[in-house]
């Protein structure tokens, strides 16, 4: 089985749904492990099963909307998706659901972390609001500690 995977979910034609794509394009300019693949899923979330069921691990990024600030980044788990009214979610959150619950019943069981940011706007344009641009380093820097905490769990720092 693979590490971890990190996808970026989003449709770049519609302003802020893209942010997850965005993401991706700026951490292949980061220094990351050679243990990390990075996915541009593009709006389709249920053709990223095979990372599910190849992956240790599988972080997803991409917009969420939850009632908060725009800007508002999330870190949850699959099972915390549940919590959230089913209106306010993109269908690309509803999808990341049925991908893993696909995963499961195929007898798989990666971790699944979910970096949702709220979108400030949605709609037909090619560029993201300066506010989600903004927030690329901050999601960025997130994933980072996110895979640093791996690492010291896989060390016995588990004091993080």
């Amino acid at each position: 089985m693979k590490d971890t995977v990190i996808i970026g979910i989003g449709n770049i034609l519609l302003q802020d749904d893209g942010v997850g794509v965005h993401v991706i394009t700026h951490l292949e300019n980061e220094t990351l492990p050679s243990t990390i693949e990075l996915v541009d899923g593009g709006t389709s979330t249920l053709d990223t099963l095979g990372y599910f069921l190849d992956y240790r691990k599988v972080i997803v990024v991409d917009c969420l909307r939850a009632g908060l600030k725009p800007g508002t980044i999330y870190k949850i788990k699959p099972e915390d998706i549940k919590n959230y009214q089913k209106e306010d979610l993109s269908i690309h959150d509803v999808q990341i659901l049925d991908v893993v619950k696909m995963a499961n019943m195929m007898g798989q069981y990666p971790e699944v972390v979910i970096f949702g940011i709220e979108p400030k706007t949605i709609s037909v344009n090619l560029e993201m609001t300066d506010l989600m641009y903004a927030k690329i380093p901050e999601v960025i820097a997130n994933i980072k500690k996110e895979l640093l905490l791996d690492v010291k769990v896989v060390l016995g720092e588990t004091n993080a």
